[in-house]
């Protein structure tokens, strides 16, 4: 089977980036797509990780890293990370040639030593994320996430995605591979093999240092019980067995697995309120795609369906997903809220302009009352003066119907769900 590229969110973000910079580091997940995507619009590449022409590439990196650079332009460096050096020289060529456009940078994985150099002004970055359900072809789009914020919020629509096929797609993930696997058991592989591959090697060929796999793979499987919640990290090391180890050690995994983009937690919003009403700062903990929860806790989409506490907790992250990705379209970011008085909100989209609207996910009907009374008391709690009023509150579900109530409040299913 030939394989197929679905468009991806990013191949617009990207053009715009190289129009407007020297170069562009497209930085995510491995097996997200990065250079599937940066391939379509390079003129030459250059694999750093190509087990033929690997050694040599990196032993000329480190004796003349410009020569890597010579090549039709753009120029895709896959794998970048693996020398580098590569960083400064690319920001070095982009500063002489004043030219847009030249370089793509795919990476998956931060080096903890840090370039001489920032890049800034010079090489942008696009942070590129596993597949969002309208990437999938999973949602139908009808609920345009910018519409919203530009005030179209007179919704209707209906999406036959039902709670078994929601199941399935957490379980599968947006790995591009499996997204596009007819096999169903085949495409449920992609997270397992993902995550054996990152216990396997990839978090010790991060720096060279070797890891403890049963440490690691505990704190994965901790991290994963903790999904969608605000669990600290000495809570993360107290659920761990078998003598953990110290919480220094436990802090420096997660850092490894951040560093790696497996983990991408959701930092806390901290708007001006009315009151003096204390603001918790902890971030809830994600990975970059619920599937690797679903992976490290042994789960699949039959188990799922009995067990609803852990779903909603997994939806809740797919959810979280899914508007990072639309919201980076938008060029804004997305974060939480939770204050002293246990007042929450599971997302809030927050765009360059200041716009801002919080969301509540609740995966049935039963609970959109209740999701909409905490986004109401939620918006007159925000001091507006400052902040200025949400775009609009919607409570994000797993239902099949999208529509307005007579409060205001906006009922969106994920799967009707786009940038």
């Amino acid at each position: 089977m030939t394989w197929k590229y679905l468009p991806r969110i990013a191949d617009t973000t990207l053009d715009w980036a190289l129009k407007t910079s020297g170069a562009v580091q497209i930085a995510g997940p491995k097996w997200c797509g990065k250079t599937a995507t940066g391939e379509r619009k390079a003129a030459s590449s250059l694999f750093l990780q190509d087990p033929d022409q690997g050694p040599m590439l990196l032993a000329l990196a480190d004796s003349k890293p410009s020569a890597l650079l010579d090549g039709a332009k753009p120029r895709l460096i896959d794998e970048w990370q693996m020398a580098p050096q590569i960083w400064d020289a690319v920001r070095f060529a982009v500063d002489k040639t004043k030219e847009k456009g030249n370089f793509i940078l795919t990476g998956s994985a931060t080096p903890k030593k840090r370039p001489a150099h920032s890049g800034v002004g010079r090489i942008s970055r696009l942070h590129m994320r596993t597949m969002s359900l309208y990437e999938a072809q999973e949602s139908s789009g009808a609920i345009s996430l910018k519409a919203l914020f530009d005030g179209q919020q007179d919704i209707a629509a209906i999406t036959s995605f039902d709670i078994e096929d929601l199941a399935f797609s957490i379980c599968r993930g947006g790995w591009p591979q499996a997204v596009t696997e007819p096999d169903k058991e085949v495409a449920l592989a992609q997270a397992k093999n993902y995550l054996q591959e990152l216990l396997d090697s990839d978090i010790d060929e991060l720096e060279g240092v070797k890891r403890n796999s049963i440490w690691l793979r505990a704190i994965v499987r901790s991290y994963a019980r903790n999904i969608s919640t605000e669990a600290p990290l000495t809570t993360i090391a107290a659920d761990m067995q078998n003598e953990p180890p110290s919480d220094v050690t436990v802090s420096e995994y997660v850092d490894a697995l951040h560093r790696a983009f497996v983990t991408e937690d959701l930092e806390a919003w901290n708007p001006r309120l009315r009151s003096k009403t204390a603001v918790r700062t902890s971030p809830t903990r994600h990975f970059c795609d619920p599937s690797i929860a679903v992976a490290a806790l042994g789960l699949t989409p039959d188990s799922l369906m009995r067990d609803f506490n852990t779903f909603g907790l997994l939806f809740e992250s797919l959810c979280v997903h899914d508007l990072r990705v639309y919201a980076d379209a938008l060029g804004g970011t997305v974060k939480h809220y939770r204050d002293k008085t246990g007042l929450e909100a599971d997302a809030v989209v927050v765009l360059p302009d200041g716009r801002w609207a919080p969301i509540e996910v609740k995966m049935g009907n039963s609970r959109i009352d209740e999701g909409a009374k905490h986004l109401r008391k939620l918006a007159d709690r925000v001091d507006q003066s400052h902040e200025g009023a949400p775009a609009f509150l919607m409570v994000l579900t797993s239902t099949a119907t999208a529509y307005r109530r007579d409060d205001g409040v906006l009922v969106v299913p994920l799967a009707t769900l786009a940038p």
